[in-house]
């Protein structure tokens, strides 16, 4: 019974999306009326107010991004890219991965980052994939295996990394092509976008590009070499007059926060084209990877600010993974949202926790999600009651120490394996100065000042 009416949910949300593309302005208020007869409990009360809100004010921003999406990007890619994102990986994939993690007590990730290749024709200064070289890679059967396996337990969001990704283009195209009901992203360089790839996009239409960017021109050829800029806004203008949808990905370290932060860095890549913003903060992951471009207490506040006011300000989408924990209850590494298979076949908790217990060339996926770091990562999360503080090693690096020598994990740093407590001690005096300087942002943020009372609630109780 329950498969048949996730199978008519399933339709009913097909159906929803068709009548939206017919004239979403029009019909956007009417399809929150219907939602609205469903909800017999209110429960979606301040979604409807807000929604409504939006599409009444045109200068609203959400309204703006809305438009754009459906004014700029291809009716055909955007129809199969919110099949596969909203219904597949989002409804469907959801039911089935919570009975299956509660069936094999383990967590089970909405999405799969993985790394085609260690290879890429770029060397950015602090970039671990930088010291790998070409040597690794995953075969175009343990990519398809991965994906299929994912696929039975309900993962249909796939991301790629690297090495660059797009190194391996013609393999990223066939396996879009093969698994057609699966939403496919990649962290890339931009710069093997060319006309035909482009063109190979808007045919299997089910692939966006997140595009690194360091700023404008001097930051991003600073990092990542002379001429990047120019090559990067190239790709973006070839996805743009093909009405495909791209975002950028800009790692902010203590060089570039002010720039990348900046009103006029997001106004124009909304103007290129892009549709969302991933910021990340640079992680000295690595032997001898460099510590000065950690940025400090102060410049992530300013990164948490400027990326709250851009939510209300700018048509574009953006997340923020080390300062957004409120809103996914702290870290979602460790196959609790997402977890890293890297070019070797390890599988990682996450794209910067380089320790694992089991290689995916030799266990199944769902072995991997057993594992003992990945255990150990799901009875300790979130690992701390300051969600402004979400991550094991930037910001509760006591943990990570932890969570690697209970689990008797190994470095999976081929070149050069990194102790555990090397690492974390790297990050102590950053970490420590953030605690101070968050603690304050997060009680006196409406998350945190809920779960405050939440808390005191409880003591309360108890002393009764």
């Amino acid at each position: 019974m329950k498969r048949v009416k996730g199978k008519f949910e399933v339709y009913g949300i097909n159906k929803l999306l068709n009548y939206l593309d017919s004239d979403y302005e029009k019909n956007v208020p009417r399809v929150i009326e219907w939602l609205e007869k469903f909800d017999k409990d209110g429960q979606y009360k301040n979604v409807y107010k807000s929604v409504r809100k939006i599409m009444t004010d045109s200068e609203n921003n959400w309204n703006i991004l809305l438009k754009s999406i459906y004014n700029e990007i291809d009716v055909e890619s955007r129809h199969v890219l919110m099949n596969n994102f909203i219904i597949n990986a989002s409804i469907a994939g959801t039911k089935v991965r919570k009975s299956i993690a509660e069936k094999e007590r383990c967590n089970v990730p909405w999405a799969i980052l993985m790394d085609p290749t260690s290879a890429c024709n770029l060397k950015c200064t602090g970039c671990w994939a930088a010291e790998y070289g070409d040597k690794l890679s995953l075969d175009f059967d343990i990519l398809d295996r991965i994906i299929t396996e994912g696929k039975e337990i309900g993962i249909y969001m796939y991301i790629y990394s690297g090495g660059e990704p797009l190194v391996r283009k013609e393999d990223v195209i066939k396996l879009c092509e093969k698994h057609s009901d699966c939403a496919f992203l990649a962290f890339t360089n931009g710069i093997f976008i060319d006309e035909k790839f482009g063109d190979e996009m808007k045919r299997v239409y089910n692939f966006i590009p997140a595009i690194s960017i360091e700023g404008f021109e001097d930051a991003t050829d600073e990092r990542r070499g002379k001429g990047t800029y120019k090559k990067v806004i190239d790709a973006m203008d070839i996805l743009k007059k093909r009405e495909l949808p791209f975002g950028i990905s800009t790692c902010y370290t203590s060089q570039n926060v002010d720039e990348v932060g900046s009103d006029e860095y997001i106004d124009e890549m909304i103007s290129k084209g892009a549709k969302f913003c991933w910021y990340f903060t640079y992680m000295p992951i690595g032997n001898g990877a460099p510590t000065d471009l950690m940025a400090n207490d102060k410049q992530r506040e300013y990164m948490y600010h400027q990326v709250r006011r851009f939510r209300n300000e700018k048509p574009i989408f953006i997340l923020d993974f080390w300062n957004d924990g409120e809103y996914v209850n702290g870290c979602i590494a460790g196959g609790r949202r997402y977890l890293h298979i890297n070019a070797n076949g390890d599988v990682e908790p996450c794209a910067f926790i380089h320790y694992s217990n089991l290689n995916i060339k030799n266990n199944s996926l769902l072995e991997t999600l057993k594992s003992p770091i990945f255990k150990e990562y799901g009875k300790r999360q979130p690992f701390n009651e300051n969600q402004l503080r979400p991550c094991p090693l930037l910001d509760n690096q006591e943990e990570l120490a932890k969570i690697v020598k209970s689990s008797e994990a190994h470095s999976t740093d081929l070149e050069s394996p990194e102790d555990v407590d090397e690492l974390v001690s790297k990050c102590k005096a950053v970490a420590d100065k953030w605690e101070k300087t968050s603690e304050k942002l997060w009680n006196n943020s409406p998350a945190g000042q809920k779960a405050i009372a939440y808390n005191q609630s409880a003591v309360n109780n108890d002393e009764i």
